[in-house]
This record gives C-alpha cells, sequence and structure tokens, in this order.
C-alpha cells in the first residue's frame, strides 16, 4: 500500500512549519527537505532544514527534471526532489510536503490524491506581529512576505482542508488527523 502525500502551504508567519515539524515527529514521518536558493537563517543546517543551492545548481536540477515541483517565491527558488518523495510513498510512507501555494497546486495537479492543507492565522494583524517577532527578516523582506501573505490567502479556497493557526497544540491535532483520515 502507497503512502499518502500531504502538501502543507500558507503565509510566511502562518506557524505552518512548527506544525509540520512537531506532527512529523509524533507521527514518526519523513518531510520532504526542500531545496533553496534563499540564504540559511541563524541555526538552520543544509541537508536538515533545506538544501541550500546556488541558483545555477538548482537551474542545473530543473533541466534535468529533477524536480516534483518548483517555484520562485520571494525571489528565490524552492524546490521538492522528485526521488526521495516517491521513494518514501513506494515503501507505504506517508509524505508532507512544506510548500508554497504555487507548488502545491502543481503537485495536487500531478497527483489527484495528494492532500492539500492550507495554513493561516486569524487575521494579517496576528501575521504581521508574527513575522515582526521572529526577528529574521529586513523590513523590506517583511513588507514583501506580507504583500505575498494577501495573494496567497485567495489559494485557500483550492485547498482540501484549511487550518486557522491559533494554538500550536490543536492545529497539531487536526492536522494529525487529517494524516489519519
Amino acid at each position: 500500500m502507497k503512502g499518502k502525500l500531504v502538501v502543507v502551504s500558507g503565509p510566511s508567519g502562518s506557524g505552518k512549519s512548527t506544525v509540520t515539524k512537531l506532527v512529523k515527529d509524533r507521527l514518526n514521518i519523513p518531510l520532504s527537505i526542500s531545496a533553496t536558493t534563499r540564504k540559511p537563517r541563524n541555526g538552520e543546517i543544509d541537508g536538515k532544514d533545506y538544501y541550500f543551492l546556488t541558483k545555477e545548481e538548482f537551474q542545473k536540477k530543473i533541466k534535468n527534471d529533477e524536480f516534483y515541483e518548483f517555484a520562485n517565491v520571494h525571489g528565490n527558488y524552492y524546490g521538492t526532489l522528485k526521488k526521495t518523495v516517491e521513494e518514501n510513498l513506494e515503501k507505504g510512507l506517508n509524505v508532507i510536503l512544506e510548500i508554497d501555494v504555487q507548488g502545491a497546486l502543481i503537485v495536487k495537479e500531478k497527483k489527484k490524491d495528494a492532500v492539500l492543507v492550507f495554513f493561516k492565522t486569524e487575521n494579517l494583524e496576528v501575521l504581521e506581529n508574527r513575522l515582526r517577532n521572529r526577528k529574521t527578516d529586513s523590513e523590506e523582506v517583511i513588507e514583501l512576505r506580507l504583500k505575498n501573505a494577501k495573494k496567497e490567502l485567495e489559494y485557500e479556497k483550492k485547498y482540501d482542508y484549511v487550518i486557522v493557526n491559533k494554538n500550536i497544540e490543536e492545529s497539531c491535532n487536526e492536522l494529525i488527523n487529517i494524516i489519519n483520515l
């Protein structure tokens, strides 16, 4: 029996990464590691948090058709490598992809049984506070992320499930329930 592919998306600051990591650990689900051309944040490790690639390396992988999906988000490339996802699904393991809305829709197009889960905050004010409080981005980047969040929120109706992340524990339970359906 093949595993289930669960795709998690949502605006920066919605808490999707925190919840996804907790759920992955609790259910022992491999979180597919995305490749990106953005610079690592403090504490992020290549091969654990992301595969950090140069733009040239990323473009070579695009040319070689090594990505399940990829997109340019906030001026950087992000993508999911095919090999790891397919290997885990074939072994019967569930896989969680944490990717942007563009990539999620591409995955759903290619794999109809993929389950799409959209994370958001109660409102944009909460989202802005979260982005500012994590103190990892410049004012310019925060403004870009807020602008993009407004666009991303328009996609939630295309998702199978929406989680309003007010409380991490409740959001974890909601995602676990979706995965176990």
